[in-house]
């Protein structure tokens, strides 16, 4: 089938990869344009216009899809199918209506609706996510669902790890998707719930909550945004590995480096930190962290 590819995150790059080696190689990928990244703020292209140089497909980077230039390269590929996969921006009319439009979600829609799905699963304690294929339609992910298939959360998952399990999954329910155009079934409103985008706040460890949900927290933020715990003297600690202590530990709030490893007191149990990162530094473990303390 001849298709349009439409993604910019590191998950949508891997679900294209896959998309080009089978009979669905797309004609054109559009992404969003580049922007400044890091410390230096240099300017960086989206890791989809990254897979799509290395693949040798067309790419357009417009400032939106929407534009009437857009929308004229996308006619001119002719295609029968647009993919949809993590843009991170609103495509409307008349592109949403004009073509085939399916969207890769990495979710069992309607839970986890919206931008962060894979990161607010693990944060809640799902025990079971997936992907699911939809039709695009003018609301939040909201559309009839095509193809639908689960995955479980294992007890270590990471954004990372749970990630790339959901990248090969996608595509492989996309593909199918692509070659066989099941019937799509509207959403169940009753089921919906909503995956807000990660926000700076979501990042701190608040010690009034119970050490589990802080160890979510660490696992589903690792390793692309970060969680860290703030300090008493106002230094941010970065976490990206962490397990709960059911007893003992300091009050909720505290801080020990009396132990083995650095242990943040919750609100229930203590939340013991394997691996760190210091402002500026790299990242080290938690033994390392409080022999560089004491010395």
């Amino acid at each position: 089938m001849r298709t349009v590819y439409i993604g910019t995150s590191e998950f949508a790059a891997a679900v294209l990869r896959r998309l080009a080696d089978s009979a669905h190689r797309p004609e054109l990928v559009i992404t969003r344009p580049d922007r400044p990244r890091g410390r230096g703020r240099k300017l960086a292209s989206p890791p989809v216009a990254e897979a799509a140089r290395e693949l040798g497909i067309a790419l357009e980077q417009p400032a939106t899809v929407n534009d009437e230039a857009a929308l004229h390269t996308v006619e001119a590929t002719a295609p029968e199918a647009v993919c949809v996969c993590a843009y991170g921006a609103l495509i409307t009319e008349p592109l949403l209506s004009r073509y085939e439009m399916l969207n890769v979600h990495p979710s069992l829609l309607p839970r986890w609706r919206g931008a962060a799905p894979i990161e607010r699963a693990i944060m809640a304690g799902d025990e079971l996510t997936g992907v699911s294929i939809m039709r695009l339609t003018a609301g939040l992910d909201s559309g009839p669902v095509c193809l639908q298939e689960n995955e479980p959360i294992r007890s270590g998952d990471t954004f990372g790890s749970l990630a790339a399990r959901l990248e090969a999954l996608g595509a492989k329910l996309l593909v199918r998707a692509l070659d066989a155009t099941p019937p799509c079934v509207e959403q169940d409103e009753a089921g919906v719930s909503y995956a807000a985008k990660i926000e700076p706040p979501d990042r701190e460890l608040d010690p009034s909550r119970p050490a589990s949900e802080l160890e979510r927290r660490v696992r589903a933020l690792t390793p692309h945004v970060g969680a860290y715990v703030l300090l008493a003297d106002g230094t941010r600690l970065g976490v990206s590995s962490a397990q709960v202590l059911p007893a003992g530990g300091p009050p909720a709030g505290e801080v020990s480096f009396g132990g083995e490893r650095p242990v943040l007191g919750c609100a229930e149990g203590g939340l013991e930190l394997l691996v760190v990162q210091p402002p500026g530094g790299r990242p080290m473990s938690g033994e390392d962290y409080l022999r560089g303390r004491r010395r």
